[in-house]
């Protein structure tokens, strides 16, 4: 089979020639029907990601496929159906695994890190993976690139889980990306009243706005403070959520929010992650500020749900698909923000 390897950092990823995988006992292999590109893949393929990722692993964590072959001992799945899976595999006994927090464990295995991904012809589900019940079968009518999604879905609902919307609340996201355009829809479903979306981007302002938003805004143009504040009469968001990893947009967020208001920096920033903020409006607004970092089997089955139901627009999403022997321009394509999401797909 073919699989776009990652050959260290800085250096070019390949589409390379590669054994193809059996399915032993306790795995399941499946044809790959759509891997969906991320920002991640693009900071590995760049140099500025390389911790964990081990030389020569297929990359691709957002994928979905169709079972190829069943290994011995593994109930519950048949040739041709549509599977995906959370790209973390945990170890179920360190602390945060036995805390439910199963996404932080401390000894994680990561699909396109040091398990073989999506951007392949195949993917072999670990035993691992299998015997924690960790792929998911889900409704024949979608096509795989929909599948593909539940991944970033899921993250966005294990972030949710942490900042909370609430029926009436007004919700800020800062960025239109694929993440913001996920949260844009989750705030919906949770009964946010009004939802401003900023972006610079005209072409995803507008998908912004058929997807629900209340109001977007250019904010190199448009005074977004002084929107929110009218828009939640001078006292600011009850949420902001951040989905841009720009550092000075860290300190925007935190007055963008009311007295009590919830911050979510979902984005992951450049290096370290290091940004300078008014600590003083954590201490005296009495601000909430979480993160949220990867999603468990239980966020990955309510996104496969959500979209199986229709409540979240995938098909909007995805605005480009490329074939695997064009895996590097698929991944390069993500930073010129010409698209929303990019799927790559077999030829």
């Amino acid at each position: 089979m073919r699989g776009f390897t990652y050959r260290g950092p800085g250096v070019p990823a390949e589409l390379t020639d590669l054994p193809d995988p059996i399915a032993g006992p306790g795995q399941v292999l499946t044809r790959v029907g759509a891997n969906t590109v991320c920002g991640t893949d693009l900071r590995i393929l760049r140099g500025e990601k390389s911790k964990g990722v081990e030389l020569g692993v297929v990359l691709g964590h957002e994928v979905a496929g169709y079972v190829e072959a069943v290994g011995e001992g593994v109930n519950g799945f048949e040739v041709g159906d549509l599977v995906s899976m959370p790209p973390s595999v945990c170890c179920g006994v360190c602390g945060p695994c036995r805390r439910g927090t199963e996404h932080l464990c401390d000894d994680v295995h990561l699909v396109g890190y040091d398990i073989n991904g999506g951007l392949a012809d195949y993917w072999l589900i670990p035993r691992e993976a299998i015997a924690r019940g960790q792929l998911v079968k889900a409704s024949g009518h979608l096509e795989p690139a929909q599948l593909a999604l539940a991944e970033p879905i899921s993250c966005c609902l294990s972030g949710l889980d942490n900042y909370r919307v609430e029926v009436d609340d007004v919700v800020v996201i800062v960025g239109a990306g694929p993440i913001g355009l996920i949260h844009l829809q989750l705030a919906r479903i949770a009964g946010a009243r009004t939802v401003v979306v900023s972006d610079p981007s005209e072409v995803r302002r507008t998908t912004a706005a058929a997807l629900g938003a209340s109001v977007t805004v250019d904010p190199t143009t448009q005074d977004l403070p002084a929107i929110v504040r009218e828009l939640s009469g001078g006292e600011g968001v009850d949420v902001a959520v951040l989905c841009i990893g720009v550092p000075q947009l860290v300190n925007d967020c935190l007055n963008l929010v009311r007295k009590r208001g919830r911050v979510s920096i979902f984005a992951g920033l450049a290096g370290e992650g290091w940004s300078t903020i008014a600590a003083n409006l954590i201490h005296y607004r009495e601000i909430t500020v979480v993160g949220a970092s990867n999603s468990g089997r239980e966020s990955f089955a309510r996104a496969v749900r959500l979209i199986e139901s229709g409540a979240i627009d995938t098909a909007s999403l995805i605005t480009h698909t490329f074939p695997l022997s064009r895996a590097t321009e698929a991944i390069e394509f993500v930073a010129s923000g010409e698209g929303i999401k990019v799927a790559v797909v077999p030829d």
